[in-house]
């Protein structure tokens, strides 16, 4: 109960911090909604709520505000299940950009106990190598993701196509020995400054925590349109469950 209180005053002490810098920042504009981070000089910010609706009627809602600066960015997020099963979380990511290496670390807290943290590399220019690693404590945690978070990413990607990027990359539990194993197919194309599709096509296969084995597949796509976004996914044993899940995203950047 103690670490549920102190995760939810930290996240309406990031929320107020993080509103008050957008509300001081100068030249603050839309225009460049679909380029996160890249202004060192002032925060953007994107909100996005979703509704999952379960196989099981155990359907849930979860609320993610994330806020970018430069190479930070922060976030904070609350998840609301029918069940009442909650979870309030944050976390930072810090993306400095060696050029022909550009690393992502991140951590992670969440209400009930949960601390995590994360490292994803590119390797190289217009074509490049991923490579990623994670540790959790094995606490519960519901966020956005919904790949294995103790494992290993192996992948390529290519910036080489005109308003296109590709990455096909591999991930695996390496840790609690469940044979969990997700391929992911990811293409982003950009028509123009105002549009952006993104297609994101997943084989899994691997144990369930009761130790059954299921495999299946998932297909997300998102489309943006100046400062909104939605999205769909349909994912079949979400988290490596027997559950499958269809889940909708509207959202907003600002």
């Amino acid at each position: 109960m103690l670490m549920h209180k102190w995760i939810e005053a930290g996240s309406l002490v990031l929320v107020i911090a993080t509103a008050s810098a957008y509300s001081t920042a100068q030249e603050m504009s839309s225009g460049t909604a679909l380029v996160e981070g890249h202004d060192s000089h002032r925060i953007s910010f994107k909100l996005t709520p979703s509704y999952y609706f379960s196989s099981d009627n155990n359907d849930a809602f979860d609320l993610n505000l994330r806020a970018v600066r430069g190479e930070h960015t922060a976030w904070v997020g609350a998840y609301r299940d029918k069940e009442n099963v909650r979870q309030s979380r944050t976390g930072y990511e810090y993306r400095p950009d060696f050029g022909f290496v550009r690393p992502v670390f991140s951590a992670q807290l969440a209400s009930g106990g949960f601390l995590g943290g994360s490292v994803t590399t590119e390797i190289g220019n217009s074509n490049f190598a991923i490579a990623g690693f994670g540790r959790t404590n094995l606490k519960d945690y519901f966020n956005l993701n919904f790949d294995p978070n103790d494992a290993i990413t192996l992948g390529i990607g290519s910036r080489a196509m005109p308003k296109t990027e590709l990455s096909l990359f591999h991930i695996w539990d390496d840790r609690l020995d469940t044979k969990q194993h997700v391929t992911h197919a990811v293409a982003r194309y950009k028509p123009n400054d105002a549009e952006r599709w993104t297609a994101d096509a997943s084989y899994k296969h691997g144990r369930t925590g009761n130790g059954d084995n299921v495999q299946g597949y998932a297909l997300t796509v998102t489309y943006d349109f100046g400062d909104y976004f939605v999205r769909g996914a349909r994912d079949q044993h979400a988290n490596f469950s027997a559950v499958s899940q269809n889940r909708m995203s509207l959202g907003r950047r600002f």
